[in-house]
This record gives C-alpha cells, structure tokens and sequence, in this order.
C-alpha cells in the first residue's frame, strides 16, 4: 500500500477552508488546528504544522483572522479567532467548493456529459 501524501495538489484553498471553518467555532491554537482538521475529516487530509502555520499568518496579515498571546502550563500559545472579513471569505470559499463539489458529483454520477466530437 502506498503511503498517504499529506498534501495532494488537488488540496489548492482547502486548509485556508477548513481553518476558517474550524475558527469560526470557537479560537485555537496552530497545533489544535492540526488536530481538528486530521478529527474533523475523519483522518482523510492530514495537514502538517508546515501547512498550517503559514496559512494561519497568510490569513491574519490579511484581517481574516486576529491572534492573542496565551499563557498555558508556562508556555505562551498563539490562539486565533476569525474576523468578520474572515467570516464574509469563508462564506466565499463555501459557495466556491459547493459549485465544485455539485460538479464533481454530477460528472462522477454520469449526469452530464459533454457532447461527443464526431
């Protein structure tokens, strides 16, 4: 059996999906974000810590996410929460991925095919 890629080409906007969708429940730290998401989907997309992170400091510079400083157990956690403008992007990504997902599932279930060139 081949080993699992953890991040398969076709993954293009899912962590910045799932991250969104994950913090919109309630703030979490880089590493519990890692955790979630591997929980959340069932072990299907296992997300490194080298994709989380740089996804989570893409999204605050960009206002969709603010961070605070958090002592535990006498080591400071970053714990991040979703903003307003990161609620309205995940809205986007959302309708995005359902278009892509009907499309998909219509393809794979023979429901539309493209004419055939004779």
């Amino acid at each position: 059996m081949a080993a699992k890629s953890t991040n398969p080409h076709f993954m293009n906007g899912v962590p910045e999906l799932l991250i969104l969708r994950l913090l919109k429940d309630r703030e979490m730290y880089g590493y519990e974000l890692v955790q979630a998401i591997r929980a959340a989907t069932r072990d299907e997309i296992t997300l490194g810590e080298g994709v989380v992170y740089p996804v989570l400091h893409a999204l605050e510079k960009d206002g969709a996410l603010k961070s605070r400083r958090k002592a535990v157990a006498g080591r400071t956690r970053v714990y991040y929460t979703v903003t307003a403008a990161g609620l309205k992007r995940l809205g986007a990504l959302i309708g995005t991925w359902a278009k892509l997902n009907d499309a998909i599932a219509s393809t794979l279930n023979g429901d539309a095919h493209a004419p055939l060139a004779v």
